[in-house]
This record gives structure tokens, C-alpha cells and sequence, in this order.
């Protein structure tokens, strides 16, 4: 048996594996469509009786090779990519729910995603509940219902800089038979793995870390394949919900689809049944693809991950300890300061470091917290996060400006709240020029 490679190696070579004469590094296959010789060939792909490519909308050659190398980073059976991370969250979540059902959600998630969860899927029929992560695992549960059909939270939160009890939470989801969705784009599968403690299904916004330097927007999906959508359990764990076939909880998974002459995905795809079902039917549907030029940018940020994450981290670190100091701030947020409030759970589920994303206040009030950002010289004011620049925002203002005063609070944002995703610069000409910017 091959001995599985590291994540280093993973990065590098994952994906792709060319034969004799064949490209190097992954091709861009620029081209909607696929020829066949018959009409036979083509008709067993439409019915999902052979693999093969017909129309980009719904699988490319570059985009799936990508997608693969991610799915080896995260230890899954199948990735996807999308358009966009929101679109991979979007698309996570209404692969499994539909009109008339509902989910639970941390309540310290990146806006753009509490604004989807909370306002147009509602809109969809689909309804969602915000729970603070912090909360004991009876508090939690009295968020579910009958109807509840998955659980989300951020690995390490966008901008809040918390860490998910990501256990706590997969218990608590597995005790509902439910699967835990969790949002991994901070810390990425370099600094941590999910799966590796009880997640299901892993989402991430490929437009920071691992494209690293802002130069596409995409998302990606992973499933771990250990969640029985007709058990309704996690690697045959006992559940607490009685979920037979009967009663299919999972009905997009267990029963016929129509759209495909009564197929039924887990009959037909075992493990892979809730990534078939997102290409075949909601990327067939939807269409929220990248396209392959896109993810063969993504491809060579993936490249350097590994060695980008650790130089992030470091710089973070610097960061925080200088900003912990200073009389002129009020308050940090970042999980490697020993008394940070989630250092305990960053040293369980992040050991090599989180991300390179600080949150922090200043003494004084929101327009102190903008006079510092408008006289930064090199750091840039920018709606963007967690690529190479070292760059900045407040969130209050920007970002989450669509949530009432009320759900900042909830996500845990406060008004003087600013975000610095610490860039691979040179850590002292970071430090010198917050040092100037500062009231």
C-alpha cells in the first residue's frame, strides 16, 4: 500500500499526474465542450452511467484536477470548486436542505455568509438559526428541530478571530444526525484538518489563502465521505435521532431523482453520492463554475501554501505581541497570544498556528479607528483578506455594514473591531508602518 504523502508534496503534486508526453503542470482546458464519436457515449454521460466530460458548466478537466488536490489536502473522497466561497457555502448547505427546512449556524460568521443564511435563503424557504459557538452543547441543542439538516461554523472566524470547539460542535451534530459543515478558509488544511476531528463536509473561499495572492475569486466543497445520509450517521456512530429510510431526512440523497430517470445517488454512489449531486444537479442547474483559467491560478498558489501559511503565522504572531503591548490599543484578538480566550482550543486544533488574519481596538472610537487606517502608508485599505499584501479593514463599515447594530453584535463585531490580515512582507516594515499610523 502507497504511503500517503505529505501535505508539502500534496501541494505540489496533487491533482495531476501527467502520462508519457504529457504537460507537465496542469493544462487549461479553455474549451466548453468535449467531442465524442457517437451519440451512445455521449447519452451515458448525461444519465450519470460514465465519467467523462461534456460541457464545463458542469465538470472541466482543469477545474477537477484542481478540486482533486484539495480533496488530498483535506483528507477527502471528492472536492468541487465554485465560482466564489459564497457560492461554495450556498451550495453546501441547499445540496442537502430545501424549502421547509432549517439548519443551525455559529453566530460569529463572516457577514456576506450570516447575510446569506439569515436573508435570502430565507427567501428559498430555508431557515436558519445563529448560535453562539462558546455556548455548552445543551444550549446549543435547543436550536434543533425536527427539520434541522446540517450544522455550520467557521474553523477560525471572519473577522472575529475565534476558534470553533470543532468536536464540540461534530458531537452535537452527530447527536442530531445531522452532518457539521465547516467553513476552513483562515486556517486552511495546512494548519488544520477538520475531518480529522469530526467535520463532514469542508468549505473554503480559494480567493484567500490558497490562491494566496488576489488574483482570482473562487470556492471549493470537500466531502469527507464519512456521514451516512440514510443512517444519518457519521462513520456508523450511534445517533440519537431515529433516521431510517423511512423517514428520509435526506431525500435529494436517498430517494429517486427524476431529473436523472429515477436515479438515487446513494444507491448509485455510495460515498460519493453528495458530491454527485452537487455537480450533476445544482452545478447543472446553477451554474456558479470558475472558470479553468481561474483555477489554474488557483492551482499555483496551492503550490506555495505550505510555505506562505508558516511565514503568515509568524509575522501574525509578531503582529499581535507588538499590538498586545501598546498603550494605544484596547484590546486583540489572536489565538497564539497565551491569553487570548480561545489560546486553549488554538493549541487543540491549530498547534503550528492559526492564520495571519488579528483583530483589534483602539482606545478612543470608531473615527480613531478610521484616522489610523487612512494614514497607513503601506498596508492597504482593501475589501480583501488573507492573501501575500498585508492589508486592512473595519468591518463595521465595510464588510458587515448590511447587519443591524443588533447582529454585529451577535457575530461579534464591535464597532472599533478592525481586521489585519498580516501579509509575507518584511515583518519590521510591517510594524513600522502601523507604528506611524498609530494615534
Amino acid at each position: 500500500m502507497e504511503k500517503q504523502k505529505n501535505l508539502a508534496t500534496l501541494c505540489v503534486q496533487a491533482g495531476w499526474e501527467p502520462k508519457n508526453g504529457e504537460p507537465r503542470i496542469v493544462p487549461i482546458y479553455q474549451s466548453t465542450t468535449f467531442k465524442y464519436d457517437n451519440t451512445e457515449e455521449m447519452a451515458d454521460l448525461f444519465d450519470l452511467k460514465k465519467e467523462g466530460y461534456f460541457y464545463t458548466r458542469l465538470q472541466n478537466p482543469t477545474n477537477d484536477a484542481v478540486a482533486r488536490k484539495i480533496a488530498a489536502l483535506e483528507g477527502g473522497v471528492g472536492a468541487m470548486l465554485t465560482s466564489s466561497g459564497q457560492a461554495a457555502n450556498f451550495y453546501a448547505m441547499f445540496n442537502i436542505c430545501e424549502a421547509g427546512d432549517h439548519f443551525v449556524a455559529a453566530a460569529e460568521i463572516y457577514g456576506g455568509t450570516y447575510n446569506l443564511f439569515a436573508v435570502t435563503m430565507k427567501k428559498l424557504g430555508i431557515e436558519c438559526t445563529f448560535v453562539n459557538q462558546d455556548a455548552s452543547e445543551d444550549e446549543i441543542s435547543k436550536a434543533f428541530r425536527p427539520n434541522t439538516k446540517a450544522l455550520f461554523g467557521e474553523t477560525v472566524t471572519n473577522p472575529g478571530c475565534r476558534v470553533l470547539d470543532i468536536e464540540k460542535f461534530a458531537r452535537i451534530a452527530h447527536s442530531h444526525g445531522v452532518p457539521l459543515i465547516v467553513d476552513n478558509t483562515f486556517p486552511t488544511p495546512i494548519n488544520c484538518r477538520p475531518f480529522e476531528w469530526g467535520a463532514d463536509i469542508v468549505t473554503h473561499s480559494t480567493t484567500k489563502y490558497m490562491d494566496g495572492h488576489a488574483s482570482q475569486v473562487g470556492g471549493c466543497i470537500v466531502d469527507s465521505g464519512n456521514f451516512d445520509w440514510e443512517t444519518c450517521t457519521h462513520k456508523g456512530e450511534p445517533s440519537t435521532v431515529n433516521c431510517q429510510l423511512s423517514t428520509n431526512k435526506f431525500p435529494g440523497l436517498t430517494t429517486p431523482d427524476d431529473s436523472y430517470h429515477g436515479l438515487t445517488y446513494t444507491k448509485a454512489f455510495g460515498k460519493m453520492a453528495y458530491m454527485t449531486k452537487l455537480t450533476a444537479q445544482l452545478m447543472r442547474d446553477l451554474g456558479s463554475i470558475p472558470s479553468p483559467h481561474n483555477a489554474f491560478l488557483l492551482n499555483l498558489g496551492l503550490e506555495t501554501l505550505h510555505l506562505r501559511m508558516p511565514r503568515h503565522c509568524e509575522n501574525a504572531q509578531r503582529v499581535a505581541e507588538f499590538l498586545q503591548n501598546d498603550d494605544r490599543v484596547a484590546w486583540v484578538h489572536y489565538s497564539g497570544l497565551p491569553d487570548d480566550p480561545h489560546h486553549a482550543l488554538a493549541q487543540k486544533y491549530l498547534p503550528n498556528g492559526s492564520c495571519g488574519v488579528i483583530a483589534f481596538g483602539l482606545k478612543g472610537d470608531r473615527q480613531t479607528a478610521i484616522r489610523f487606517m487612512d494614514s497607513l502608508k503601506m498596508i492597504a485599505i482593501v475589501t480583501h483578506v488573507a492573501d501575500a499584501r498585508t492589508c486592512v479593514l473595519h468591518p463595521a463599515s465595510h464588510t458587515h455594514r448590511q447587519l443591524s447594530d443588533e447582529q454585529l453584535r451577535e457575530a461579534g463585531i464591535a464597532p472599533d473591531l478592525i481586521r489585519l490580515s498580516v501579509g509575507i512582507e518584511d515583518v519590521e516594515d510591517i510594524l513600522a508602518d502601523i507604528r506611524q499610523a498609530l494615534p
